[in-house]
């Protein structure tokens, strides 16, 4: 017969293994502390400093200076930047406008953090209300679990954040085991961001050199954050150098996306190619060009050799001659850590 505390361990990870299967890439995760909380966005094909802004509700001539960027600077795919949580579209009261939707934003817990921490980093959020909003005492507090710390307000008919809505309390608090060193690593010190100067590390922003020109949005909405389906438009054009000139080689296990890898059992071969990228280096955080495949997934790529990465899709392969035959292409760190440096090399993909 079990003892108490063999069924309390079982039980506790059977709770963590259903709360992972049910975390999504698509929550909003907060970095930074109170006086400068945000999140981030990668850059995908076609967006500009207004459609960014548009989703996220907040204005580009607030969006730019926060990335220490001049808005006439055009953005770059994969260059990641830095959203602002201001008064004006972020609420830990629940208030907001007749417009206007509520999307959770998630903290990951730390090692050794309490709730009356927590509160303390995110403006002070009430514990009550912490604890409302997650359906949970303030004493069950553990590593590695996803709490709603407030919610972004979107403006409802111009974001497709705002089909991620919903109001409080949470069914759960969503928890995220730990499962190997890369992953630590990166919920103690978080990705920061942006192409020029950066307050941090420059490692953080994967700035390709699949490189954008936008002009300003013709309209005053936006739609949902769409795959790229041509390079060769009124608003973009893109350069893809697919030799890269690579620095020593990462050794990240295969990325610090490989604990977010949900495997669907689906696969295919192919050829991939490589793109240049700042990002993966210093940080593990491998990106991806690949149709057919929803932006913001996470895929594993394998090749002859069975050595594996796992990278985050950005966008569509650009409609290019370089890309003819391709079936992805992954940034210059994922290659390297593969061992790989000629320009195609087959994989099989797996998501």
């Amino acid at each position: 017969m079990r003892s108490p505390a063999t069924v309390l361990f079982l039980i506790s990870f059977f709770f963590i293994k259903f709360a992972q299967s049910q975390t999504t890439s698509n929550e909003l995760t907060v970095f930074g502390q109170t006086g400068k909380l945000y999140l981030e966005h990668p850059v995908v094909a076609k967006e500009n400093w207004y459609s960014i802004g548009r989703l996220y509700n907040v204005s580009p001539k607030e969006l730019a200076p926060f990335n220490h960027l001049a808005l006439t600077q055009p953005l770059s795919i994969g260059q990641v930047l830095q959203i602002p949580l201001t008064t004006g579209n972020f609420s830990q009261n629940m208030q907001k406008a007749p417009a206007e939707s509520l999307v959770p934003v998630y903290y990951i817990t730390q090692e050794k953090e309490w709730m009356y921490r927590i509160s303390v980093n995110h403006n002070r959020v009430p514990i009550p209300t912490l604890e409302k909003w997650n359906n949970m005492n303030k004493d069950a507090v553990r590593p590695g679990m996803h709490l709603i710390v407030g919610y972004l307000k979107v403006k409802s008919a111009q974001s497709a954040l705002a089909n991620e809505a919903h109001l409080p309390p949470a069914t759960a608090a969503r928890q995220s085991a730990a499962t190997s060193p890369e992953t630590s690593a990166t919920a103690t010190t978080p990705a920061t961001t942006s192409a020029t100067t950066q307050p941090t590390t420059a490692a953080a922003n994967p700035a390709t050199s699949i490189t954008t020109t936008t002009t300003a949005p013709a309209t005053n909405t936006v739609p949902k954050p769409a795959v790229a389906k041509s390079i060769d438009t009124a608003i973009t054009k893109q350069t893809v150098v697919a030799a890269p000139n690579t620095p020593p080689a990462p050794h990240f296990d295969g990325g610090i996306f490989k604990s977010d890898f949900l495997d669907n059992g689906k696969t295919v071969s192919g050829a991939a190619g490589i793109f240049k990228s700042t990002s993966g280096w210093q940080d593990g955080k491998y990106y991806a060009l690949m149709n057919n495949v929803s932006i913001g997934s996470i895929v594993k790529v394998t090749d002859g050799a069975g050595k594996s990465v796992f990278v985050k899709v950005l966008g569509q392969l650009p409609e290019m001659k370089e890309s003819a035959g391709l079936t992805i292409r992954i940034s210059n760190a994922a290659a390297a850590e593969m061992g790989q440096t000629t320009d195609r090399f087959t994989v099989q993909i797996g998501y």
